[in-house]
């Protein structure tokens, strides 16, 4: 049997680049979060994600180039959260929250492979509905949440 298929995630400036797994039993979820800080940290409306274990995670370059920013004030589920972010371009590579040891929240838009985006990191899963803008339908054939349950 073929080993689980992994890409490459890159910054804006191609200073951090990451390699992650996108199928089998290291890539966790996919999904699209609504809350306030998923907005605020990505000046948008809702952020795309998915989750890894930290132990399938590996950098490539630019871990040096990492600053991480850590807060729970913001935090709908209070828990710590710690944001990893080019110190070049500032795109956010990753998260991890303190509600989900040994993981992390990876931005589906950093994988350098398109055509993924389309396929295998398309989002099973929608959070935060309740927090949703109201001309945005949602993610179709997504499950839809209120709360940020993500199990």
């Amino acid at each position: 049997m073929a080993p689980p298929e992994r890409s490459t995630a890159s910054c804006f400036c191609g200073t951090v680049q990451l390699e992650l797994p996108v199928e089998g039993e290291d890539m966790v979820n996919t999904f699209v979060c609504n809350c306030n800080d998923c907005r605020k940290i990505t000046a948008s409306m809702f952020a795309s994600n998915f989750i890894v274990k930290d132990s399938a995670l590996k950098h490539i370059k630019g871990q040096d180039k990492l600053t991480e920013y850590s807060q729970s004030k913001t935090v709908a589920s209070g828990n710590n959260m710690t944001n990893y972010f080019c110190s070049v371009c500032g795109t956010l590579m990753y998260r991890r929250s303190s509600g989900f040891p040994g993981m992390s929240i990876t931005r589906i838009g950093t994988v350098d492979d398109l055509k993924l985006h389309e396929t295998k990191l398309k989002p099973k899963l929608e959070v935060f509905t309740k927090d949703r803008v109201s001309w945005f339908p949602g993610v179709q054939s997504a499950e839809q949440r209120q709360d940020g349950d993500l199990s």
